[in-house]
């Protein structure tokens, strides 16, 4: 298990120093070459490294514009997965980090947006400057050379009234990198966790900007403004040797000189970097349909306290696994709207469910649905590599944020039925499970699970096989009271459980200790789904409580991609 973690971690460095390295080689590549390249020779004395800088950054804003969507594309990367189910698992998860590499490339796209723009910018004011110069330096000679002939010009300004917002909204390039450069922003801070967790409809729609950012991009270097020195006209009048007599020429001139360079546009290229990605996006989107239009049966629907609906659903050929999540859309609310779920049902069992919280327009307006009618409901999935993790470990430690419990209702079941069933995978011997929670509210679904699975091991003579202890974060004074009231009863005020609710925060040295106590020889699993803060505190636990003698108990850190 340690190994599996060490080799995950540094696929992960691996995938992420592959991705940078690329990214450095093009930049400094291109860099170079626009810095030093006989082709740019007269752009240069224009437009000094700003060209450089313009040109490099948009090498890898192309990149970087061919990968965004590869992470997003859910259904290849399933294929990915089941075509390397024979590979090792560590490789399979590195599949499951597909939001965080998604995330990175936008943020290095924003980065080198700002640097492709600010570079423009310094070109425009260059351009600009040596179109309104008059003192026969050689870029204002290179910028009037528009008056020679149609293939001759190369400042692509030609009058000394343009402005910056001329250009910008007037020319093709101008326009669209405005249009590509207000797509991205919006994208990128309407993509923030606070307003995904609270207005996923404006993250969702806003996200769809993304069709314009393509075609903008494709479009973007079409008129070909930045221009560099045609071949032939190099091999004519070879810019090193003939630059000064451009600034310098006697009217009867008659060496090799004296012909006027010509000049030519950069061709285009985004598109061929993008095109495959958007084919395979394309493939992507009708297969969603496709399977969109298979039938689901919604078996049963609960309604729990606290505005927590639970569907139960059956759909042709469907099979699951711990851990894994669907999308699921509701066509008589939104027929675009796409919404992921973790599956709360084990793979054990005949039907698959997800509990949904009211938590934005979308949910709330599917539970009032629901305590009407059943609607159609359309569902694609599952997603997610298995955390069979779980079941590799003697104990297993669950940590449970919030609705961060969601994956661990699956888990428990499932280790209950293979437990049950006298499974041989199952290694498990004992499972301790820890639920921290804001409010008593959100705690009423998973109870009764909780109550039903400590009935069911009470019953067969095995209730020390789950130890759990549920953590109230957040509590007032009328619930104080109560639990001191009711102090010697033998079930719990707040959620009805044998075992009582604790107030606070837990102590994870205590934790960690009395678990290390228990099981002195053994290998410890811990999981997480929750924050990154309790990540940190998690890990450092694991790490102070793993004896060094490797007979004695070792705790495994795992924290979930749920």
């Amino acid at each position: 298990a340690m190994g599996s973690w060490l080799v995950n971690h540094w696929l992960s460095a691996a995938v992420l120093a592959a991705w940078l390295g690329i990214n450095i080689f093009l930049f400094t590549y291109y860099f170079l070459f626009f810095d030093q390249d006989e082709r740019y020779f007269y752009t240069r004395a224009i437009l000094g490294s700003a060209l450089a800088w313009a040109r490099a950054s948009a090498k890898c804003l192309n990149f970087n514009s061919m990968l965004i969507l590869l992470p997003v594309c859910r259904n290849l990367l399933s294929f990915l997965r089941g075509t390397c189910s024979c590979c090792r698992r560590t490789l399979r998860k590195q599949l499951d980090h597909n939001l965080t590499f998604h995330k990175l490339v936008a943020y290095a796209l924003a980065l080198l947006t700002a640097v492709h723009t600010i570079a423009h910018l310094f070109n425009l004011e260059r351009y600009n400057q040596s179109q309104q110069a008059t003192d026969g330096s050689l870029p204002a000679v290179l910028s009037k050379m528009h008056l020679q002939g149609s293939n001759k010009w190369l400042n692509p300004i030609h009058s000394n009234q343009t402005t910056v917002e001329y250009v910008a909204f007037t020319t093709i390039p101008g326009l669209t990198g405005v249009i590509i450069t207000l797509a991205l922003i919006l994208m990128v801070t309407s993509s923030t966790e606070f307003i995904r967790r609270n207005y996923f409809e404006l993250f969702w729609y806003t996200h769809h900007l993304f069709l314009v950012y393509f075609a903008g991009l494709v479009i973007h270097g079409i008129a070909g403004l930045v221009r560099g020195q045609t071949e032939q006209s190099m091999a004519e009048v070879p810019p090193h040797h003939c630059a000064k007599y451009l600034t310098q020429r006697d009217q009867n001139c008659t060496h090799s000189c004296c012909k006027d360079p010509e000049f030519g546009s950069i061709p285009a290229e985004s598109w061929k970097w993008v095109l495959a990605p958007i084919i395979l996006y394309v493939f992507e989107r009708i297969l969603r349909v496709w399977r969109a239009q298979q039938k689901v049966v919604v078996t049963k629907v609960v309604m729990h306290p606290a505005r927590v609906l639970e569907l139960q659903m059956q759909k042709k050929g469907f099979c699951m696994e711990v851990g894994q999540y669907i999308f699921v859309n509701c066509p008589a609310i939104s027929p675009l709207e796409w919404h992921p779920f973790t599956l709360t049902s084990a793979p054990e069992e005949d039907f698959f469910s997800i509990h949904i919280r009211a938590a934005g327009d979308w949910t709330e307006r599917l539970i009032d649905t629901f305590q009407v009618e059943t609607p159609r409901i359309e569902v694609d999935g599952p997603f997610g590599t298995a955390s069979e993790d779980v079941f590799q470990y003697e104990v297993a430690m669950l940590v449970g944020a919030g609705i961060g419990v969601t994956p661990f209702a699956s888990v428990l079941k499932s280790i209950w039925y293979k437990f049950q069933q006298a499974d041989q995978t199952l290694k498990t011997k004992k499972i301790y499970f820890y639920w921290l929670c804001r409010d008593t509210g959100a705690f009423a679904w998973f109870n009764d699970l909780l109550a039903s699975l400590e009935q069911k091991m009470a019953e067969s003579g095995k209730a020390d096989f789950l130890t759990y202890r549920l953590f109230l974060t957040g509590w007032d004074t009328s619930i104080a009271n109560n639990v001191a009231l009711h102090f010697d009863t033998a079930m719990d005020t707040v959620t009805g459980l044998r075992h009582k609710t604790i107030f606070g925060r837990p102590m994870w040295n205590m934790e960690f200790a009395a678990v290390a106590a228990a099981h002195p020889r053994s290998v410890v699993g811990v999981f997480l789904c929750g924050p990154e803060a309790l990540a940190k505190s998690l890990q450092k636990s694991c790490h102070q409580h793993s004896s060094l003698d490797p007979r004695k108990v070792k705790f495994y850190f795992n924290k979930e991609n749920f």
